[in-house]
């Protein structure tokens, strides 16, 4: 039985000690002992509770269970200074991005760092991935009716990201020949600083994290995530949490996809402080990778017994499933989760309803044990549950004997990342503004200018000028634009 849930959506999953607070308070105050957390960094608390008798602030509203009209923006910012992470991409630099957000998307949106593995890439309906060019974005769309991933066509800045979203969910519901319609009609209605790519995003394969207990950050400070195995955090040791966090001078709590929060910059001399704290509280920081690397439907009882059976079972023969993470899906949903190998209940048919019959599984694994590559493997079928520890024990073996060659796999193969189409590129003849890098490009004209499609350069008027910058044509100089073009 699954347990229904009001989402609160917290932008990036990042929210102050004082608002998270706010949350926990308000919700003491309605009866309720404890909230969960979702697998797009949201609060969950339950449905037992009438949402009208809660006094949450103007911009925290709780969403119902099945309400798909807005979506929560998950982001890598979690990942800042406790992992690897691309040079340029700092925390301040996610913070500043989620606050042009002046709405709740209706789409998914993901805002990541392609070096990390806390966040899943390419779990969004619309995924920015940073790029090696410093404030520059690749941009995937994987729209739900759509069979594959397409490549927006430009790298996107930014302060843009927030206008972009909000402008392809308002065009995605038109009937759209391809991406690079979409690419066009949105360079027509919106001002944005686009730059070319030169290369594919590069995506090597990186072991999942471990991201529980007390861990160094630098010489002075410290960062903790604690996690929960039933996923239900107690609501009064929350509230002293962001009480010691005040005292600490913390700013920021992060949620992550794993049902889980970590905190981030405690002094080195408050260190014994919050060792104290949580063992008062008899917290566990050292759960094994066995437990940490899972991901359930939140409140699926059922999901939960079977994870715990397997968890005792590789327990039992001291099997390690480090870098490795494993995904239940329940109730027959063809839904895969962002892990690495997936487990997916087969319920009773119509038919067979009435009969007291044993569930099967079918187990699948990504493709090089990544899910960011999004393709994966069937491995057994309608299997019985007693069966899916020893399959299990021999995909861990398998992906740890190719354990060394996988980032050479991931190297060598020049296809774009989760696309199942082959992806290349072609070049065209377009000019760029030497001082701004806006590109003029024949095919689309420059309607702010009166220029029409297909004008070439050498033919536009000796007084036409950067359309951002307004240099002068002499400013311009040609280049070879790459174009994504599918084979």
């Amino acid at each position: 039985m699954k347990k229904d849930y009001y989402r609160l959506l917290i932008k990036g999953g990042v929210l102050s000690p004082g608002e998270l607070k706010m949350i926990v308070t308000a919700l003491m105050e309605a009866g309720l002992n404890h909230i969960s957390f979702g697998s797009r960094q949201d609060i969950l608390f339950s449905t037992d509770l009438s949402k009208e008798n809660i006094a949450f602030n103007a911009d925290l509203y709780p969403i119902d269970p099945h309400q798909k009209e807005e979506e929560n923006i998950m982001c890598s910012y979690v990942s800042t200074d406790i992992l690897t992470t691309t040079p340029w991409l700092t925390g301040d630099r996610y913070l500043y991005i989620l606050e042009q957000f002046k709405f709740h998307p209706k789409l998914k949106v993901n805002i990541v760092d392609p070096l990390q593995r806390l966040v899943p890439l390419f779990s969004g309906h619309i995924n920015f991935i940073a790029s090696k060019h410093e404030d520059y974005w690749y941009c995937y769309l994987q729209m739900p009716n759509w069979d594959a991933p397409e490549l927006y066509p430009a790298l996107i800045y930014s302060w843009d990201i927030a206008t972009i979203s909000k402008s392809i969910e308002n065009l995605i519901q038109e009937e759209l020949e391809s991406i690079d319609t979409l690419f066009e009609l949105i360079n027509d209605s919106t001002e944005t600083n686009n730059r070319t790519f030169d290369t594919p995003l590069k995506n090597p394969f990186q072991p999942f994290p471990y991201y529980e207990g007390m861990n160094k950050m630098s010489t002075d400070k410290y960062w903790l995530g604690l996690y929960w195995r039933n996923n239900n955090y107690d609501l009064p040791f929350l509230l002293g949490l962001c009480e010691l966090c005040g005292e600490s001078k913390i700013g920021k709590i992060c949620i992550t996809p794993w049902k889980s929060f970590i905190i981030k910059g405690i002094p080195a001399s408050s260190k014994l402080k919050w060792e104290k704290y949580l063992g008062s509280h008899g917290i566990n920081v050292r759960h094994s990778q066995l437990e940490l690397n899972w991901h359930l439907p939140v409140g699926d009882i059922q999901a939960l017994k079977l994870k715990n059976f397997l968890v005792s079972k590789l327990d039992s023969f001291d099997i390690s499933t480090y870098g490795l993470t494993i995904g239940i899906s329940m109730g027959g949903s063809t839904i895969f989760h962002f892990t690495s190998i997936v487990i997916q209940c087969n319920p009773p048919t119509a038919d067979q309803a009435h009969l007291k019959l044993r569930a099967t599984y079918n187990l699948r694994y990504a493709k090089n044990f990544d899910p960011n590559n999004r393709t994966y493997i069937t491995y057994a079928l309608d299997v019985d549950k007693i069966e899916l520890p020893g399959l299990l024990i021999e995909l861990s073996k398998q992906y740890f004997q190719g354990l060394g060659e996988l980032e050479e796999i991931s190297k060598k193969e020049s296809k774009e990342v989760n696309a199942p189409k082959v992806k290349t590129l072609s070049e065209r003849l377009v000019y760029q503004c030497t001082d701004c890098l806006t590109v003029y490009d024949q095919s689309y004209g420059d309607p702010s200018q009166n220029i029409q499609k297909g004008t070439p350069f050498e033919q536009l008027p000796v007084a036409y000028h950067c359309s951002l910058c307004e240099a002068s044509k002499s400013n311009f100089t040609p280049i070879q634009l790459p174009k994504v073009s599918t084979t």
